[in-house]
């Protein structure tokens, strides 16, 4: 892994090898959260990214007060290293990587491949919920330089900022304003924003789950021309496949000023006089 610009990855093995560490807690977050109750990593917290990780009331993150108490009641401290994983290809454990570096937590970890790639190599599992003692955890402010608003868009766009929209080529071009069984987080309108670059998200990984080479990506997200500008942000439906995009651009690539736009179209797509483009 030495060839990506940040040392931002373990593998399966290191986790097995770690998983009596003191150090180190180790965090399952899935995009479907009933199955860290049927088999997780031993030791790993559960989070539920819809329950646990957003406000209850508004569409928006948990505050600092908020994101502290719950990662400390959990028993994660600012000294702890986190190590995230989950299904889907690690959708949401990107995601709270992201919100982990948002407010301020830099020791953390992804698992390079997703939590089928632990079952699939046998390793062992437990269906025991860890009981660790409450620590305080401080979260800071929250990074706006790695999370773009919708007011901020447009003008980036205008300034030369690259756009890179990870959802499927279907939703891209507006032949579907939602994926299947996710309609109630759609919107009014498909299609994508002005100027932005197709490149699914899954286009980054390998069939294990793993990220491919530096070179790969690079080769990848250079021929759409993403990698010419200054700036990048990227964006899906709710955030969490852009998370990862951003996770590859910024961590893996050493792309500084790169920004997830986690509004996404689902906020896109039910605004009222923003510019829409279809097609691919």
């Amino acid at each position: 892994m030495a060839d990506y610009a940040k040392d931002v990855l373990v593998d399966t093995q290191w986790v097995q090898d770690h998983l009596d560490d003191p150090t180190i807690r180790i965090v399952e977050v899935d995009e479907n959260p009933d199955l860290y109750a049927e088999a997780h990593i031993p030791g790993a917290i559960g989070f539920d990214w819809k329950n646990d990780l957003q406000d209850q009331v508004m569409r928006d993150f948990l505050d600092p007060k908020a994101f502290g108490e719950l990662f400390g009641s959990r028993g994660i401290s600012n000294d702890h290293t986190v190590v995230l994983y989950g299904d889907r290809n690690n959708w949401f454990a990107a995601y709270t990587y992201w919100y982990l570096k948002y407010y301020g937590h830099h020791k953390v970890k992804l698992v390079n491949g997703p939590r089928e790639k632990w079952l699939a190599e046998d390793r062992p599992t437990s269906v025991e919920v860890p009981s660790y003692e409450a620590t305080p955890f401080t979260a800071k402010e929250g990074d706006d330089t790695i999370r773009a608003f919708r007011d901020e868009v447009l003008p980036a766009v205008a300034a030369g900022t690259k756009l890179v929209d990870v959802r499927s080529p279907q939703e891209f071009s507006g032949e579907l304003i939602a994926m299947a069984g996710y309609e109630q987080e759609g919107a009014q309108r498909g299609g994508h924003i002005p100027g932005a670059a197709s490149i699914p998200w899954a286009q980054a990984v390998t069939e294990d789950g793993t990220f491919k080479s530096a070179d790969e990506l690079t080769e990848l997200y250079g021929g759409k021309g993403v990698l010419d500008g200054d700036s990048i942000i990227a964006y899906c439906r709710i955030g969490e496949r852009s998370a990862h995009t951003w996770f590859v651009l910024h961590e893996l690539l050493g792309r500084e000023d790169v920004r997830n736009y986690d509004g996404s179209w689902t906020e896109w797509g039910n605004l009222v006089g923003v510019p829409i483009e279809v097609g691919p």
